[in-house]
């Protein structure tokens, strides 16, 4: 009966993963609606998308281990009611203040939630499932990216007040959820330092500390590539291609995170290390594939480039996080993924704000061409050392054994 109900908890919390990444990718297809509605600039534009991530951030480095100490449960249900509370002001958003107020709400609950989740998701693990934590943590956010930027798309393109619909819509889907946690099965004891939980501080246990700093690139690379397509993913393409169809705007940015889904699952049983490190070359082919479709005005390359760079997205940070994910023990696991998830959205959203500072200035194009290459810069400072490391010792064996068959010859 435990058993039973512990994998129905870890089902429950797998679908919320879901739903808050479908509700953090939604508003994406309809930022250029609500630019050319409320008149405000590609800056501001960053900004809507940079709050929703400072607010997260805030939230990680304050409550991100504040599960370790209450549970998972309390932790869980609070940010849902909070994340209903942000999509009700989303719904009810009449200009750009109301738009960035429902984004700060959406941020601190998103924050609350996402080390909690992910810690629990290891927590409920159904027996003899050892990966499926590090794959459903990995690919269920992506799925979630995916989908609720795609059926928002489609909703912005095909319905006459799309964002009604959305908001109404993920507004009841939260609600619901927050009823069914109340039946999920507490996995951690309560226990003293809940106060000083609340104290920022990245919680990286001292077992991951040099396995953290070496996966950090990948992290950093991969949400980075995921800030650009949820920012400006519509501007570039009606900005750049030329494309003016919603679904496209919305399609873009499914690609990148559909194909990292698939790519979190196919890789599910290789080794950690070699996975992040395959998974961080095709982020880098694929981002060098979308910046020359981007220059050369092509749809069907950026979208091509976008897949091979979304399968890096997906096989890199599974790879990371499989990789960290064994290195803590139970009461320090939802400070080590408030950790893994403060790096990830570091480099999700302070790109894009600087992007969003330069376009008017360099030009749309150019600045996403100069952020394509500071994805690629990162991906490679985890690939060349590895593809160094391989060849060394193949060298050093040739080496070694050339004396011995030339003392045979002669």
């Amino acid at each position: 009966m435990r058993s039973t109900r512990h994998t129905l908890g870890f089902w429950l919390v797998a679908a919320t993963l879901f739903m808050i990444m479908v509700a953090a990718s939604a508003p994406s297809p309809l930022y250029v609606v609500y630019q050319a509605r409320w008149h405000f600039s590609t800056l501001m534009l960053t900004v809507v998308f940079a709050v929703y991530v400072v607010a997260l951030l805030a939230a990680l480095v304050t409550v991100g281990r504040l599960s370790d100490h209450l549970g998972r449960r309390p932790v869980l249900l609070a940010s849902l009611v909070v994340e209903a509370v942000g999509m009700a002001v989303f719904l009810s958003a009449d200009g750009l203040g109301g738009l960035l107020l429902a984004r700060v709400i959406q941020g601190l609950a998103t924050g609350a939630a996402t080390g909690t989740i992910s810690a629990a998701l290891v927590d409920l693990l159904p027996p003899g499932r050892a990966r499926l934590g590090a794959i459903l943590n990995s690919a269920a956010p992506l799925t979630g990216l995916a989908f609720g930027a795609l059926a928002s798309g489609l909703l912005v393109q095909y319905v006459s007040a799309p964002e009604t619909v959305v908001f109404a819509g993920l507004t009841i889907a939260f609600l619901l959820l927050t009823v069914l946690v109340v039946a999920l099965p507490e996995t951690i004891e309560r226990r003293r330092g809940a106060l000083g939980a609340l104290r920022p501080r990245l919680g990286v246990p001292r077992e991951a500390r040099a396995t953290f700093l070496a996966t950090s690139p990948v992290l950093l690379a991969t949400w980075a590539m995921g800030g650009l397509y949820l920012s400006l993913g519509a501007s570039l393409t009606s900005g750049v291609l030329g494309v003016e169809n919603h679904v496209v705007a919305g399609l873009v940015v499914s690609v990148l995170a559909g194909a990292g889904a698939v790519a979190g699952v196919v890789a599910s049983d290789r080794a950690p290390a070699r996975v992040m490190t395959v998974g961080a070359a095709l982020l880098a082919i694929g981002t060098v594939g979308s910046l020359i479709a981007l220059v050369d005005g092509s749809t069907v390359g950026f979208f091509a480039g976008s897949a091979v760079a979304g399968l890096g997205f997906g096989s890199g940070f599974l790879g990371a996080l499989r990789s960290l994910a064994p290195l803590a023990a139970p009461a320090e696991r939802g400070g080590l993924f408030g950790a893994i998830y403060t790096v990830s959205y570091l480099g999700f959203s302070v790109p894009a704000v600087i992007a969003g500072v330069l376009v008017p200035r360099v030009g749309l194009r150019e600045t996403a061409v100069g952020y394509g290459l500071v994805v690629i810069a990162l991906a490679l400072t985890v690939v060349v050392p590895r593809v160094l490391r391989i060849r060394r010792p193949v060298r050093d064996q040739r080496s070694a054994g050339s004396p011995g068959r030339a003392r045979a010859v002669s």
